[in-house]
């Protein structure tokens, strides 16, 4: 939607922080402590007195604001749309201001209320859905970047969560995105996959970080086929050590301290020891053995009938993804 046309939320920035329409540029209206002052007018002394408050508040910013509209529209004549919660006074009154300027401007109807409904109602929900699966250190990220580079649709959970669905996932990430906007992200992801292809997603934990996939996308991809990536544990825990070398021993620590009590005390001092010392190979090995156990009984648990195996001498992301679009059953979408 937002890659179409340019799309402003006229909410404030508390609200645009919950949750937002992916793409979308936020030019507040008001600020989050003025739109509490024009509810509170409005609850108390009714809505004349509220939207005069609101306009004290707008007036002297209009240029500025007028000025902000048309460089995310582009210009004059260029079409903007523009949404507040519900499609009531905020984003009408802003729309008035960019036609006023001569920008093409239209508003969502119902606003952001509206396209939290169609998230929620799933109906954007793909049932095709093609699953990399594969041990901790698989590389099943790359995988799913080969893929794209080769015209496949894909879903980058992890990048979407901005985490990497580990105890170290957090590590040179952004601020994971609260549960609203981390669902909106998915839903417009599903839907703006082309309908010509299936859609390839990493094989996650409902859970990525903070975020949980939202149950209908979930049982999707549950229901989906599982192409397992096996690879010696000498190239995983080759790709584990770069992608997590560049981390400071105290930042690998504090990760390691999470999974302390599911490690044990052997294996957590083992760890540790090698941690300490620079050895981040031994301290690989150990952390596998127990992400294997529970990654491995995770892949006991789904049907022999929707897992494809896929067995590599070495972990070389394209050749990898070649071989998994190989297996696709040929069938039209």
């Amino acid at each position: 939607m937002a890659k179409q046309v340019p799309v402003v939320d006229v909410r404030t920035p508390a609200e645009f922080f919950q949750g937002h329409i992916p793409g979308a540029t936020n030019l507040p209206l008001f600020t989050n402590d003025e739109r509490a002052a024009v509810g509170t007018v409005y609850v108390q002394q009714g809505s004349l007195p509220a939207q005069l408050l609101g306009l004290g508040y707008v007036g002297p910013r209009l240029r500025d604001l007028g000025e902000k509209l048309l460089s995310v529209a582009g210009g004059t004549g260029s079409p903007l749309l523009i949404h507040c919660w519900r499609g009531g006074m905020r984003s009408s009154s802003v729309a008035w201001l960019a036609g006023t300027l001569g920008i093409q401007a239209f508003t969502l109807d119902r606003g952001y209320k509206s396209f939290r409904r169609w998230v929620i109602d799933s109906s954007w929900v793909r049932h095709d859905l093609q699953i990399v699966a594969g041990f901790t250190g698989s590389g099943k990220t790359e995988i799913l970047k080969a893929l794209a580079a080769l015209g496949e649709s894909i879903i980058d959970i992890e990048a979407l969560a901005n985490h990497k669905g580990s105890a170290f996932g957090f590590l040179g990430e952004e601020q994971q995105p609260t549960q609203e906007h981390f669902e909106n992200r998915v839903a417009l992801a599903c839907a703006s996959a082309s309908s010509a292809r299936p859609i390839w997603v990493e094989d996650e934990s409902r859970n990525t970080g903070r975020c949980f996939l939202a149950t209908p996308f979930w049982q999707a991809k549950q229901a989906g086929t599982f192409h397992v990536v096996q690879v010696p544990l000498a190239e995983r825990v080759r790709h584990l050590c770069n992608v997590y070398g560049q981390y400071s021993a105290a930042d690998l620590l504090r990760c390691v301290n999470t999974i302390a009590k599911r490690l044990g005390g052997n294996r957590l001092t083992t760890v540790v020891d090698a941690i300490e010392r620079g050895d981040l190979t031994d301290a690989c090995k150990g952390i596998l053995a127990y992400y294997d156990r529970a990654y491995g009984r995770a892949l006991d648990d789904i049907p022999a009938d929707r897992k494809v195996l896929h067995t590599f001498d070495s972990l070389d992301s394209s050749i990898i993804a070649q071989a998994l679009t190989s297996h696709l059953t040929p069938r039209t979408y």
